[in-house]
């Protein structure tokens, strides 16, 4: 059953690991620093972390837009913040509206983007956000797990962008996910635009429930019928994102902030400067490890062969 189960995983993804040489079909893993909201409102932090995450490796920075009135209910604006130290105003639709940038400095922080050698990127959570969004050229666009349901908002990501689309399935059932395909396959649109994320949603997630084999199921499932497949973390560490990106991740998502002690929700669950650097250098590593051989014996075996092989005397 193990062996036709990795039969069955091979086939799915669409070909041979390797190609006609050496190099296998491992293409450099993407790395996005989830800045998200850990800028704290302030642009000029917002600028500092996408150098930061630039000189890391990361080859995005990305970041989330929230209309919070159109998202959230009366009830939920009023509330207070569940965790009332981390909160940036006297209620939770307050703490929302602080940490929300506008469309003009989303324009700001794409273009600084360009500027530095990085590119820009936004989660989005509603309709008033996704039209706003789409007017940025950028390549991909996310929707989140918590709003993956959300249909109206996925039509104008569909019908009226040109990027990719990029979905989370934290905190969704397989029915859900394969909603979301079907819902772009209808246009034709899933395999041309269409990039699925291996997720769980929690802040930080243990080990246990960070269900890496889900990346293998979902190319079983969808590797002839979307384009690419991601993992977003929120594990703590570096330790397990190699294995994401040898079963299959062409993203790696890590959250990223400048000190893990900072005011706000996600900074304790995120990377640090060092950690995204590690990170990055260890995925261009395992890059660079996953070949064959060219020859039979490299150049760089050839003096140790001459010294320690064994000869018949």
């Amino acid at each position: 059953r193990v062996l036709a189960r990795r039969a069955k995983f091979k086939e799915a993804r669409g070909m041979a690991l390797f190609d006609e040489g050496s190099r296998s079909r491992y293409e450099p893993c993407k790395v996005v620093a989830e800045i998200g909201c850990n800028h704290m409102g302030q642009v000029e932090i917002a600028k500092e972390l996408m150098g930061l995450a630039k000189r890391a490796g990361a080859r995005y920075a990305k970041f989330q837009k929230r209309t919070p009135k159109e998202l959230l209910t009366e009830e939920q604006y009023n509330k207070p913040h569940p965790v009332p130290h981390n909160s940036y105003g006297e209620t939770y639709g307050a703490h929302r509206e602080f940490l929300e940038f506008s469309k003009e400095q989303h324009w700001e922080l794409y273009k600084y983007g360009k500027e530095i050698g990085i590119e820009w990127a936004t989660s989005v959570w509603d309709v008033t956000s996704a039209r706003e969004m789409i007017e940025i050229p950028c390549d991909y666009l996310k929707v989140p797990s918590a709003c993956n349901n959300h249909f109206e908002m996925l039509k104008i990501l569909r019908d009226e962008y040109t990027g990719d689309v990029h979905v989370s399935t934290g905190m969704t059932t397989k029915r859900e996910i394969e909603d979301v395909v079907e819902f772009f396959e209808a246009t034709g649109q899933a395999k041309s635009r269409l990039c699925i994320y291996n997720c769980t949603s929690g802040y930080p997630v243990p080990f246990k429930d960070v269900c890496m084999l889900e990346l293998v199921r979902l190319q079983e499932n969808y590797s002839r019928r979307v384009k690419e497949f991601a993992f977003s973390g929120h594990h703590l560490g570096i330790a397990i994102d190699v294995a994401a990106y040898t079963l299959g991740a062409k993203w790696i998502e890590r959250h990223f902030t400048k000190d893990r002690t900072w005011k706000g929700t996600d900074h304790a669950a995120s990377l640090e400067t060092p950690g995204l650097e590690k990170l990055c250098r260890d995925l261009h590593a395992t890059y660079e490890a996953l070949a064959l051989k060219g020859t039979d014996i490299l150049d760089i075996e050839n003096e140790q062969r001459d010294k320690l092989k064994y000869r018949k005397k």
